[in-house]
């Protein structure tokens, strides 16, 4: 999927068709399906372009973005689950998975402009 991404970004286009979710129960669900390598590749990758992204996301309103901008947004949005099992939970991330499974996401603020 080439051109997936705004300009800058081609180095995570490799993550887009796994990572670049809608929605936050599925954005949720994918940190527990990943596999820690997974996570890892992502995180690692991802990391030092989260700033930049975020500086052109924020140069239009959420309902303005087209379709290689949502793609980003949506995983920028995926990072902020993954970076709290690389960074929060660590090597305790596969006990708090199987908690998880009983938190259902309804309604999310993320989601209120889809």
């Amino acid at each position: 999927m080439s051109n997936a991404l705004p300009a800058g970004f081609g180095s995570l286009e490799q993550f887009v068709t796994r990572f670049a979710l809608s929605g936050t129960a599925n954005r949720a669900k994918l940190r527990g399906d990943a596999t820690p390598a997974e996570r890892q590749s992502f995180y690692a990758a991802a990391k030092d372009l989260i700033a930049p992204a975020l500086d052109l996301l924020d140069k239009k309103k959420v309902n303005e973005l087209d379709d290689a901008e949502q793609r980003l947004m949506n995983l920028c949005l995926s990072f902020a689950h993954i970076a709290l099992a690389i960074e929060i939970q660590g090597p305790d991330e596969a006990r708090h998975a199987a908690l998880r499974q009983h938190m259902r996401i309804t309604r999310s603020t993320a989601d209120a402009a889809a």
